[in-house]
C-alpha cells in the first residue's frame, strides 16, 4: 500500500532578468510516482533534472521563489505545508547529500540526540552508532572531525532514530569507495526490511539496482518510466521508455552507447514530450502534445510508442 503518493507535481521558479523582467522556470513538470512501505524505490535521471527538487518538495523547504503545483499525499491525508512541518524530521525524514546539514558546533551526538521521538535519548543514539560501526567517541566530536563516511552515518543514525515512516535520500553516496558504497547502501535496504519507505535519490543507476525494488526514471524534470529493478538487465528489452533503455544502455557494461543531443533546460521546453527532440521513434505528435500514462507489462510510462 502506498504511504506517499505525489499526484503530477509542477515546480516553477520565479526570476527577474535585466531591466527587472519577470521570467517563470519550469523545472519539475507533471511527475507522479507512489512510495510503498517496506520497498526501496530509487528515483534516477542525470545531474539536473531536478531529483533534489523532488525531495525538497515532499518536505516542504523549497525555496521562497519557488511554487508547487499538484497534489502529495502521505498516509491517505494532503501534505499541507502545515502537516509538511508537523511532519517534516518525525514521521518523514531526509538523509541529504551534502554533511553540511549537520551543525557544525554541535557535537554530533547531541544532534542526533535531538531527532530522537520515543524511548531515551542517550540510549537510542548509542544504539544507531553502534549499529552502524561509530565508535562510542564519536559522539563527542564536532562534524569537522569526522571523515566522509562517519558523517554519513551520523546523517543516517538521525533519521533511523527518529522513527520515520519515510526515509527520503538524496544523493548519500557520492564519492564513496565501493565497501563504503555497499556498505551504506545496504542501511537503506535494512531500514525498507524493517518497514519503512525509502526513496533514494541518485544518479547512480548500478548502484541503485543492488538494493531497489522499483526505479522511476527522471528526465528534464519529469517522470518517463516506472519500472521494477528487475527489468534493468540484458540489453532493456523489458523497458518501456526509449530514455530508459537509452540510460541503460549507456553504461559501461552495456555498450556505452551515447545519445546525440542533451537533456533541455527549464527555460526551453519542448511543448510535446521532453524527450522527442533525441528521441528516434518520435512523429509529429510527440511534439504537438504531452504523453499520456500507459500501464504496460508491470510497470509505468509515458510515451506514446509502447505496445
Amino acid at each position: 500500500m502506498a504511504i506517499l503518493e505525489v499526484k503530477n507535481l509542477s515546480i516553477h521558479f520565479r526570476q527577474y532578468t535585466n531591466g527587472l523582467r519577470r521570467r517563470t522556470l519550469e523545472a519539475v513538470s507533471g511527475f507522479s510516482l507512489s512510495l510503498n512501505e517496506g520497498e526501496v524505490l530509487a528515483v534516477v535521471g542525470a545531474s539536473g533534472s531536478g531529483k533534489s527538487l523532488l525531495a525538497h518538495a515532499i518536505l516542504g523547504i523549497l525555496p521562497p521563489n519557488a511554487e508547487r503545483y499538484g497534489e502529495i499525499v502521505y498516509a491517505g491525508e494532503p501534505l499541507t505545508g502545515e502537516r509538511q512541518a508537523a511532519l517534516r524530521g518525525k514521521e518523514i525524514a531526509l538523509i541529504p547529500q551534502s554533511v553540511g546539514y549537520l551543525d557544525p558546533l554541535m557535537r554530533v551526538g547531541a544532534q542526533v540526540r535531538t531527532a530522537v521521538r520515543t524511548g531515551d535519548p542517550a540510549e537510542e543514539q548509542r544504539k544507531a552508532f553502534a549499529r552502524y560501526g561509530l565508535r562510542a567517541e564519536t559522539e563527542k566530536l564536532f562534524p569537522f572531525q569526522l571523515s566522509g563516511g562517519m558523517a554519513r552515518r551520523v546523517l543516517v543514525s538521525t533519521a533511523v532514530v527518529s522513527g520515520a515512516r519515510v526515509l527520503i535520500a538524496d544523493e548519500p553516496t557520492p564519492g564513496l569507495d565501493p565497501a563504503a558504497l555497499a556498505q551504506a547502501l545496504g542501511y537503506f535496504r535494512e531500514l525498507a526490511d524493517r518497514g519503512a519507505a525509502v526513496m533514494l535519490i541518485t544518479h547512480d543507476i548500478e548502484s541503485a539496482l543492488t538494493i531497489a525494488d522499483r526505479i522511476a526514471v527522471f528526465y528534464a524534470g519529469t517522470t518517463v518510466e516506472i519500472a521494477p529493478a528487475t527489468d534493468f538487465a540484458g540489453d532493456g528489452a523489458a523497458l518501456r521508455h526509449p530514455y530508459t533503455r537509452a540510460l541503460w544502455r549507456a553504461l559501461p557494461r552495456n555498450g556505452f552507447a551515447p545519445i546525440p543531443g542533451a537533456q533541455p533546460s527549464p527555460d526551453a521546453l519542448p511543448d510535446g514530450c521532453l524527450f522527442e527532440p533525441r528521441c528516434d521513434m518520435a512523429t509529429p505528435a510527440c511534439a504537438a502534445r504531452k504523453p499520456r500514462l500507459q500501464q504496460v507489462r508491470g510497470g509505468s510510462v509515458w510515451c506514446e510508442h509502447v505496445t
